[in-house]
């Protein structure tokens, strides 16, 4: 497949992530406290869906991996705003199968098949266990605001989930340039200056609650 094709589908997904931590930006400044908008939701799921499609043609278990699971999580937050129903039935059949069609195809494909997404001789194995570290970390972020927006019974975005984003989003940087993928380095750079600065703003919601 043409790599220009396979590299403009990332970036594609990429800005749509960015474009969700844009909005979540702006709302929280405006608000003058960490907020979790509709949209930001929307827009996640939308990128999720394409860079799991990325991962695949990119031949990157790290990056597969990581989307599996919040993919979960993004529907989640959507069904806390009373979006999820509002989706069409056949559409949102299509979305909840996308990625178990996708991991379908790792498998049983004779060019996109798992066993060659592990023996990528373009990722050591080293380099890949480091890719799958930092998207684990990634990824824990939304488990644990998964579990604060369940134990509240609506969508919010704790302090926890900036701390992982920032360790996370450090580790998945070292990983874009080692692996050379401008996808990954460019939407990790931007969210690092958004998770850093929804650190300071939670910080500053929380002195001057305490005061």
């Amino acid at each position: 497949m043409n790599p220009y094709f396979v590299y403009a589908i990332g970036f594609l997904a990429q800005i749509l992530f960015s474009a969700r931590l844009l909005v979540q930006w702006i709302s929280s400044e405006k608000a003058g406290r960490v907020l979790s908008p509709l949209l930001f939701w929307q827009l996640s799921i939308l990128a999720s869906f394409l860079l799991v499609l990325y991962g695949v043609l990119r031949h990157d278990l790290a990056i597969l991996l990581g989307q599996a699971v919040t993919y979960g999580i993004y529907i989640r937050n959507l069904s806390y705003h009373g979006f999820w129903k509002k989706i069409p039935r056949p559409a949102r059949i299509f979305i909840v199968a996308f990625p178990i069609m996708a991991i379908c195809w790792l498998i049983s494909g004779e060019t996109y098949h798992l066993q060659k997404i592990i023996g990528n001789k373009d990722i050591s194995f080293a380099l890949m266990v480091w890719g799958l570290t930092g998207q684990i970390v990634f990824t824990f972020r939304f488990v644990l605001q998964w579990f604060y927006s369940e134990k509240k019974k609506q969508s919010i975005l704790p302090i926890e989930f900036w701390i992982f984003s920032i360790l996370g989003s450090i580790m998945v940087l070292s990983y874009a340039i080692i692996r050379r993928d401008p996808v990954l380095f460019i939407g990790q750079l931007f969210g690092f200056v958004v998770y850093f600065r929804n650190t300071l703003l939670w910080w500053r919601q929380r002195t001057h609650l305490n005061t």
